[in-house]
């Protein structure tokens, strides 16, 4: 039986990898080829474990989609900002202020970087169900490409996220369903998909900010996945304080620990800080075009540490300044207040020069 034709828009064609001679973190990088079963997963747990305990981030390859696959992704992601007219863009930006979540689109210069500089990037977030016509309307070209869309989440939701989460939990002696229960591809958590297109800036604009496009932080979510791609930019804060370039790997998967998992685990594997800088000489004035999966755990999840964990109860819990296990917030309580926060509110400087806000009691970090 012959392939089904998919509809046709334009090819995205990416800058080619820098021939920069950076300084590169050291990431370990996850075979995901046995990963669909217990025995396989078994396997994987230790090396998932310690590059999460060690650096909350990892490589993933062999995830079971092809370069070809991943390559109409980046071309559907591109027609979400090229092929989309600026008045249908704008009725379909989200009011995160107002919601407490990014659905929809967002704007160039929507958020205040450092010295007056705004940002240059424009998102398109989508909820993971897709082609819930309740849940979000999409703009009218990207019609044709949903069942894509829609396949794409359900392969980072339960191909990826899932076995992640089981190696994750058996890290710390849980049951393996232990964070995969609190993960519902059909619960009403904002779990979402972002396309994400960085714009060069002006030299002044670099300059002023000292060539940071997204302060350090760390994720709001539970787990994030970057699908790799060649324009460098992404940093990590190493475990040694050094800030190092993460490389790209061609059809390779970027995964990161968000807060979400931090509370939930007691601080056993801890959300790494992360930032995004103006890329290396050879591709500037690229744009740095960004598919991500973003995960939540459920709504009412309440982010307190899994204290029947033996590993915990061995190793002791490592909270967040002002985090209290009985108050502890819920997913979306932590999601809307950061969300609604990030970028437009007023921040605390401290002495080292980083900022803080206060959400719902956690004390969070931005690192200049």
């Amino acid at each position: 039986m012959p392939a089904p034709t998919l509809p046709s828009l334009p090819r995205y064609t990416p800058a080619p990898p820098t021939k920069e001679d950076l300084e590169w973190a050291p990431l370990p990088i996850i075979d995901f080829s046995e990963a669909s079963t217990p025995e396989g997963r078994s396997a994987l747990a230790v090396q998932v474990r310690d590059a999460m305990r060690t650096y909350g981030f990892l490589y993933i390859v062999n995830h079971g989609y092809t370069q070809a696959q991943n390559a109409r992704v980046f071309d559907i992601a591109d027609a979400m900002f090229t092929q989309i007219p600026e008045d249908e863009k704008k009725r379909l930006t989200g009011d995160f202020q107002k919601t407490g979540s990014y659905r929809g689109y967002k704007p160039r210069q929507t958020w205040d970087i450092s010295n007056g500089v705004r940002d240059q990037i424009e998102q398109y977030n989508f909820h993971r169900a897709v082609t819930d016509p309740e849940l979000q309307q999409h703009p009218r070209a990207i019609d044709p490409f949903l069942p894509e869309l829609r396949a794409f989440t359900e392969h980072n939701h339960y191909n990826i996220l899932h076995p992640l989460l089981r190696m994750l939990a058996q890290g710390m002696e849980l049951p393996d369903d232990t964070f995969v229960n609190l993960h519902n591809f059909d619960s009403p958590a904002d779990s979402s998909a972002r396309a994400m297109k960085y714009y060069p800036r002006s030299q002044e604009e670099e300059a002023n900010t000292n060539n940071v496009w997204m302060k350090g932080h760390t994720d709001i979510g539970t787990i994030t996945i970057l699908w790799s791609q060649p324009v460098s930019g992404l940093q990590i804060l190493c475990p040694n304080g050094q800030w190092r370039w993460v490389r790209h790997i061609e059809n390779a998967l970027v995964v990161n620990i968000g807060d979400g998992i931090e509370f939930l685990s007691g601080g056993f594997y801890k959300a790494t800080i992360h930032r995004v800088r103006q890329p290396p000489a050879d591709q500037a004035g690229c744009a740095r075009l960004g598919v991500f999966y973003f995960c939540m755990a459920d709504d009412d999840v309440r982010l307190a540490p899994r204290l029947e964990s033996p590993v915990l109860q061995r190793v002791g819990v490592v909270r967040r300044p002002g985090f209290e296990d009985a108050r502890a917030p819920t997913s979306r309580q932590y999601r809307t207040g950061l969300t609604s926060a990030y970028g437009v509110s007023k921040l605390e400087k401290r002495e080292d020069g980083n900022e803080v806000e206060l959400i719902h009691g956690v004390v969070v970090k931005h690192y200049n």
